[in-house]
């Protein structure tokens, strides 16, 4: 993805444009004592508060009309310890940085997801992942977090110490204070042969459970109005490292998946009659390549081309099924949809809100280019992912609601009885949050 969120004139507004918030002030605070003050004032002035990282999320999650915490001050690495395989790092720190600060030090994180612009407690508090069979989400790889609470108390949590705690804020929501800083779990660097090939959807869901059981990091793109996929199958690798050449890598990742498939997108949203041949052509444009790298050069793409996003996690068994009623759904319909449906897979997790908590999950992503229409096949999409006890991304356009989502997650009523203990005034608290866990 390419340039964040921004304020103007007083005015916010995310990444994807679809969220505006006019908060009464903004602070950025260059230490936690700052922050911890500006916390106690706002309480003071009875100004409720959010934290916003680079504003990737498409939801109203951060939006806020009191006090908006900008953290781009709070950033850097506080420490690493090779013992104990972690690195602690600053909240404000974007994944791009922390990937390259790591690398340089010989560490990685395990897995990650497919951009790297967020905020690392942006990126965890919504519950951001990437694809893997063993491997989870970022938040999964949090051994330890700081965060303030509603009266101004700085918290240490992890698996010993304030572990109510440690098992709901990994994924927080922001709804139980503002996180400072976060220690992760890295590992020595290694090398991941990626193999991107296209493949026709029939044969990716006839043999998706292979796929899947095969390899640690399995992923695809089903193209709409096609029955064409991209796939892309990731796995650790003795070496030699072989980088993807500067040249072709620009060909692919540069202008055909960003600037012909920009134009690609303009043309369909003013004349949507194209799009079915305009998919056919972006099905068949990426041919098969094969490279090693560092991780976080395969993980992650650029991504310049604007859009809006659903995401559901379903059980992983019901992947193939729902992706066919969605596709069933697509066809009987007048929709013309212009971008890739993504399919992702995390094994289960033990943190309370994880979209992946308690089950091995498949995720479902529906986008929609940026100024394109996009409600009626969002709630489509919605219908046939709730019929399998779909849970929606934090951060991605949804329309659940808390007596929905108390009856998906299992540990739904331990964070809500947490959030009651630590922040009984709702200083936390936004419409957003009022819908998904209640007031």
């Amino acid at each position: 993805m390419g340039s964040t969120a921004s304020t103007k004139n007083g005015t916010w507004r995310n990444w994807g444009g679809n969220v505006v918030a006019r908060p009464a002030r903004e602070v950025s605070p260059a230490s936690v004592d700052e922050l911890v003050a500006a916390v106690r004032q706002a309480a003071e002035d009875g100004l409720t508060v959010k934290a916003v990282g680079n504003g990737h999320s498409f939801t109203s999650i951060a939006a806020t009309h009191g006090l908006l915490i900008r953290p781009q001050l709070l950033t850097g690495i506080r420490n690493i310890d090779r013992a104990a395989g972690t690195v602690t790092v600053e909240a404000g720190t974007p994944l791009k940085r922390l990937n390259l600060a790591l690398a340089r030090e010989g560490l990685s994180l395990t897995n990650m997801g497919d951009i790297m612009e967020q905020t690392v407690s942006g990126a965890t508090s919504t519950g951001t992942h990437g694809t893997g069979r063993e491997s989870a989400s970022i938040a999964a790889q949090i051994t330890a977090l700081e965060l303030v609470t509603a009266d101004g108390s700085v918290l240490t949590c992890s698996a010993k110490e304030n572990p109510d705690v440690f098992a709901a804020a990994r994924t927080g929501l922001g709804a139980l204070g503002v996180v400072t800083a976060i220690t992760f779990a890295v590992e020595p660097i290694f090398l991941l042969t990626a193999r991107e090939e296209p493949m026709p959807l029939a044969r990716v869901l006839g043999e998706f459970d292979q796929l899947w059981a095969e390899n640690e990091h399995f992923e695809f793109y089903w193209f709409p109005h096609t029955g064409n996929t991209n796939t892309k199958r990731n796995n650790r690798s003795a070496g030699p490292s072989r980088p993807v050449g500067a040249v072709p890598g620009w060909v692919e990742d540069e202008l055909l998946s960003n600037g012909l498939f920009q134009v690609a997108q303009w043309i369909g949203r003013t004349a949507p009659a194209t799009v079915p041949a305009l998919a056919k052509v972006a099905s068949k444009a990426l041919s098969a390549r094969t490279y090693t790298d560092i991780p976080y050069k395969v993980y992650t793409s650029p991504r310049r081309v604007r859009f809006v996003e659903m995401e559901y996690a379903l059980p992983r068994e019901a992947a193939v099924e729902a992706l066919r009623e969605l596709k069933a759904m697509v066809e009987r319909s007048r929709l013309r949809v212009s971008f890739p449906v993504e399919v992702r897979t995390a094994p289960a997790d033990d943190i309370a809100l994880s979209t992946a908590s308690g089950r091995d999950t498949a995720y479902l992503a529906v986008h929609m280019f940026r100024g394109t229409p996009y409600r009626s096949y969002f709630t489509a999409a919605e219908r046939i992912f709730t019929a399998y006890e779909g849970r929606p991304h934090w951060g991605k356009i949804h329309t659940r609601d808390a007596a929905y989502l108390s009856g998906v997650y299992p540990r739904f009523g331990e964070f809500t009885a947490l959030r009651d203990r630590l922040d009984p005034d709702r200083l936390f608290q936004n419409d957003y949050l009022r819908r998904v866990l209640g007031p």
